[in-house]
């Protein structure tokens, strides 16, 4: 028997051995350590793919690339039936989608007096705030634009009963006596740094001789920019006419590269106070930007603290070239 089961394990063994030896393994437990059989390949080994050079690189150069700008696509709707994009010029029912139809532009009489109406309406205050929002063009000849300003304006009717608190920064004693004799709220020299530092002194406006500016330094990141600079008109010799200013005078400057938000009127004035306070303001945002270069704003609303924002045309306020000014225009 056991003869039997040896003979069956060497037909088997022989067996196994042929059929590892075709296919290219072997098997070490059942056989004796022979030679190594090299494994047969039935696939060929992928090609690389030649790199290919961008056509804006030659002989080791990178030619720069063309910046194409976006343009904002602007659509005429001079002799259209309708606007684009929208339902019809005016809407012929009393209850409407606004979405539907472009925004009316009023009159500046016509938007003030709906401000009241909406007042009246919705049974808000009477003393709420009115505020002017304007977008500007700040585009200037070629690729030129016109520098982020700020300004102070005086109103010809005040819209704070309190008139603001100003320190004047000097230490010559006879401007000092000019200061206090035109109402500024605080006058000294370096002494007064230490006392805003610590919140001792505060004022809504800084104004400082040219001399004493490069002493101030310390100030500059506490007061930021209430830090009198030329630029705002808050450094120079005349007190007297800064304090005029800056005692009835309010700021406004421009945010988000392009536009003006300003408080200019209460809705209890009369409806000429408040068309006299947009007038000087729009006159003065308009000096900043040569009138050849066409009209300085874009869009103006007028809005109240809780009423919607309306459109109004600033067309009659904005000053007009004069004929030298539209002569080097066209030139």
């Amino acid at each position: 028997m056991a003869v039997c089961i040896r003979h069956v394990v060497k037909v088997v063994t022989g067996s196994h051995r042929c059929l590892l030896a075709n296919t290219g393994h072997s098997l070490t437990s059942l056989s004796k350590p022979g030679p190594g059989h090299l494994a047969a390949r039935t696939f060929a080994a992928r090609t690389a793919k030649k790199e290919t050079v961008p056509k804006n690189v030659k002989r080791g150069k990178v030619e720069k690339q063309e910046t194409v700008e976006k343009v904002e696509r602007k659509i005429d709707n001079t002799n259209r039936h309708k606007p684009y994009g929208l339902t019809a010029w005016e809407p012929v029912d009393d209850v409407y989608l606004v979405r539907y139809y472009p925004r009316p532009v009023y009159e500046v009489g016509v938007a003030i007096d709906k401000l009241k109406q909406f007042q009246q309406l919705d049974f808000t205050s009477l003393q709420q705030s009115v505020f002017m929002d304007l977008k500007l063009d700040m585009k200037l000849e070629k690729k030129k634009k016109v520098d982020a300003f700020v300004s102070t304006v005086q109103l010809p009717y005040a819209v704070n009963s309190d008139d603001n608190k100003v320190v004047v920064f000097t230490e010559d004693p006879r401007e000092a006596e000019v200061a206090r004799a035109n109402g500024a709220a605080f006058v000294g020299g370096v002494e007064l740094v230490e006392d805003i530092l610590e919140d001792k002194i505060s004022g809504d406006f800084y104004v400082a001789v040219p001399e004493i500016v490069s002493r101030l330094l310390p100030l500059k990141n506490k007061l930021r920019k209430k830090f009198p600079k030329t630029k705002r008109g808050s450094v120079g010799s005349d007190i007297p006419k800064m304090l005029e200013i800056f005692k009835k005078g309010q700021e406004y400057m421009v945010q988000g590269e392009c536009y003006v938000r300003m408080r200019i009127a209460t809705l209890d004035m009369p409806k000429e106070q408040i068309m006299a306070n947009i007038e000087t303001i729009i006159k003065d945002v308009c000096s900043h930007k040569p009138a050849s270069f066409g009209p300085f704003i874009e869009r103006a609303l007028l809005t109240s603290s809780t009423s919607e924002a309306l459109l109004f045309d600033s067309g009659p306020f904005i000053p007009k070239p004069t004929e030298d000014e539209a002569a080097e225009a066209r030139a």
